[in-house]
């Protein structure tokens, strides 16, 4: 069965772009969860092993987490409109996967009018981005992928999907 496709809520009545009005909305605890992968090539996770996930920039997971917490609390920032929001909660989980693959799990939540799906996904994208930058000396080639999110609560729809195959909730 297709689902249906709600309407564009970013418009307003002319088709131009709007934040959305949630001043009439029930406020009520949001949370969300989204995930990214990193692929690393065999050389690089091997020597991330060695080194216990450090690179001479750094703690890699560490620092990953941190930027992860950082631009989950500044997606307004970023997205256009979405609302800023004083986050309550931020997580962001990585773990290491056979096969040079590092698993990123990012769950926010707040008591508001809005959800945080986007502040998940902002926050899982900036923890791979962050895990590139760490490690882009020792090889380009190095994917990002598999961004999504996993699940919402708390508005007019929850939603939930299971993580991808060989993921594991939980940190490192």
């Amino acid at each position: 069965m297709a689902r249906r496709v709600s309407r564009l809520t970013h418009l307003d009545p002319a088709n131009r772009p709007t934040m959305v009005d949630v001043g009439g909305k029930q406020a009520s605890l949001r949370e969300a969860s989204a995930e990214a992968w990193v692929k690393l090539p065999p050389a690089v996770a091997r020597e991330l092993k060695r080194t216990g996930h450090r690179t001479k920039k750094g703690p890699v997971f560490d620092t990953a987490i941190v930027a992860g917490v950082m631009a989950a609390k500044k997606t307004h920032e970023i997205i256009p409109f979405c609302h800023p929001l004083p986050l309550e909660k931020c997580s962001i989980d990585i773990s290491d996967k056979p096969g040079g693959r590092i698993h990123i799990i990012c769950t926010v939540a707040v008591h508001h009018r809005t959800g945080v799906e986007m502040e998940a996904l902002m926050g899982a994208s900036a923890a791979a981005l962050t895990l590139y930058d760490m490690c882009k000396a020792m090889s380009h080639d190095i994917e990002i992928s598999g961004l999504r999110l996993l699940s919402k609560s708390g508005g007019k729809r929850d939603f939930s999907r299971r993580a991808s195959a060989g993921a594991k909730r939980g940190s490192r």
